[in-house]
């Protein structure tokens, strides 16, 4: 059974950063690409981030293209999101995910960027 948690969301002032976890289980993490999104109310979900199976191919969405870094530890089967230079606009619930649509993704963390 595929199981994804992540952790981390909280609030945070603009131009502040948070690092998002993914672990996971259920699966073989390393022969997986390993996707990041976000879903805002009224919104349908949009990819963020992609990276391969050895964390060398990482891939971004244009509004987080140089503000966030995917990264994952395979040995731990945890992926991450590090997220700096938060904008308001960020806030959403962010999920992980084992396929680009987010269809297999876990429950999600909510970030809120506010002053």
């Amino acid at each position: 059974q595929v199981q994804l948690v992540e952790s981390g969301g909280g609030l945070v002032q603009p131009g502040g950063s948070l690092k998002l976890s993914c672990v996971t289980s259920g699966f073989i993490f390393s022969r997986y690409w390993m996707h990041w999104l976000r879903q805002t109310p009224g919104k349908g979900l949009e990819w963020l981030s992609s990276v391969n199976f050895w964390d060398s191919i990482k891939d971004y969405a244009d509004p987080v293209k140089g503000r966030f870094t995917i990264s994952r530890n395979n040995a731990e089967d945890t992926l991450y999101l590090q997220m700096n230079d938060l904008k308001s606009e960020d806030t959403a619930v962010y999920y992980c995910s084992i396929d680009k649509r987010g269809e297999v993704r876990g429950q999600g963390t909510q970030v809120t960027v506010s002053s």
